[in-house]
C-alpha cells in the first residue's frame, strides 16, 4: 500500500524524550563521559524502568535485536496533587528501520472509545484519555491497541509537571509562539519568540480554549517545548546541569525500555527520524449526556490503522 499523500511532513519530537540521555552523553564528552553514562544507566534501569503486563518484554526485546519495526505509545500525563491524572497527550510512534522512516499519529484526548483493561470501567464508552485514570498505563495501552487494532511494543510516560522541572533544570527554553493570549498564571504569551521558565512553560502547553486549533494546536506546542528542552539540554553549556536533568527525568519519566534498548534504538533505528511524518486524527465534536466527546469515524480509524500497519510490512 502506498503512503498517503495527506500526511504532513515535519520533525517529530515527543519520541526523542527517552533518547535525551544519548544527547546528554554526546554533549558531555571527555572526562564526563564515563560518569554520565553510568549515571544515565542507573537512572533508566533503577528509577525509570517499569514493566507492564500488557506488553511481552521478551518479545519486544527480540524485535529490537532483529531490527524489526516497532510501535511505541507516548503518554504525556498531567498528574497533579490529589489527582490520579489523565493522559494529556496520546501518540503512537512507528519506527521502520529497513526503510529509514518513522511516523507519529496523535490521538485526540477527547476521542470516544471503549475502555479495555483491569478496571470496573472495562467495556464502557468514554474519553480515551480517561483510560489512564481508570487503570493506569496498562489500561491506556490496551485501550489504544483495541481502538486502532494494533500491537504496542513500548511505552514512554512523562508527567507534565516534570516537564516544567526540566525546563528550569536546563535554564529555560526559547519557543516561537504563533498566538497572543493572557495565561491564567498572569503571564502574557506574546506572539513571536518567547523565553520561558518552567511555570510559564506549563501554561504554554496546557492552553487549549484560546487556540482555534484546540488539541491540535496544543499538541504542536508540546512538541515545540520538547524540542526546546532537547536542544538546550544537549548543548555543551548544559554539561554542569547534567545531574539536575537526570534527577528530573528519573522522577518524572517511566518506560518499559531498559538502557540497553535505548542504546539499540539510537544505533539501529536513529536513521528513521530522517524521514519523519506526523498525522493528527480527526473527528466531529458532540455532546452526550452533557459531556463533550470527539467521535472518530470508522473510515478515519481504518485509515490510521492502515498507515501504522504499512510501517510493519
Amino acid at each position: 500500500m502506498s503512503r498517503l499523500q495527506e500526511k504532513k511532513k515535519k520533525r517529530g519530537r515527543w519520541w526523542k524524550i527517552p533518547l535525551l540521555f544519548v544527547s546528554i552523553l554526546i554533549a558531555a564528552g571527555g572526562i564526563y563521559l564515563f560518569t554520565v553514562y553510568n549515571g544515565a544507566k542507573a537512572t533508566v534501569d533503577k528509577k525509570m524502568n517499569e514493566e507492564v503486563a500488557s506488553i511481552d518484554h521478551e518479545l519486544t526485546e527480540k524485535k529490537v535485536q532483529d531490527k524489526e519495526p516497532l510501535n511505541i505509545l507516548l503518554l504525556g500525563v498531567d498528574e497533579r496533587s490529589n489527582d490520579s491524572g489523565r493522559s494529556d497527550a496520546l501518540m503512537v510512534l512507528s519506527l521502520d528501520p529497513d526503510n529509514n522512516r518513522s511516523q507519529i499519529v496523535s490521538i485526540p484526548r477527547d476521542t470516544r472509545t471503549e475502555m479495555v483493561g483491569e478496571s470496573s470501567h472495562n467495556g464502557e464508552q468514554d474519553k480515551i484519555n480517561h483510560a489512564y485514570a481508570f487503570g493506569g498505563t496498562d489500561m491506556a495501552i490496551q485501550t489504544v491497541e483495541n481502538f486502532l487494532d494494533i500491537d504496542l511494543d513500548y511505552y514512554v510516560r512523562m508527567n507534565m509537571e516534570g516537564l516544567a522541572e526540566m525546563v528550569d533544570a536546563v535554564g529555560g527554553i526559547t519557543v516561537q509562539n504563533s498566538l497572543d493570549w493572557q495565561g491564567s498564571n498572569g503571564y502574557h504569551y506574546k506572539k513571536g519568540e518567547l523565553n520561558l521558565n518552567g511555570e510559564e512553560t506549563l501554561g504554554y502547553v496546557r492552553m487549549r480554549y484560546e487556540d482555534p486549533q484546540g488539541d491540535a494546536g496544543r499538541n504542536e506546542r508540546q512538541r515545540d517545548v520538547i524540542q526546546g528542552v532537547i536542544e538546550k539540554g544537549a548543548s555543551f553549556g548544559s554539561v554542569n546541569k547534567i545531574g539536575d536533568m537526570l534527577d528530573v527525568l528519573g522522577g518524572n519519566v517511566t518506560t518499559n525500555m531498559e538502557f540497553t534498548v535505548m542504546k539499540d534504538l539510537m544505533l539501529n533505528y536513529g536513521s528513521a527520524r530522517k524521514n519523519m511524518t506526523t498525522y493528527q486524527m480527526t473527528g466531529s465534536g458532540t455532546r452526550i449526556d452533557g459531556i463533550y466527546y470527539l467521535l472518530v469515524s470508522d473510515d478515519e480509524v481504518n485509515k490510521v490503522r492502515s498507515q501504522i500497519q504499512e510501517y510493519q510490512s
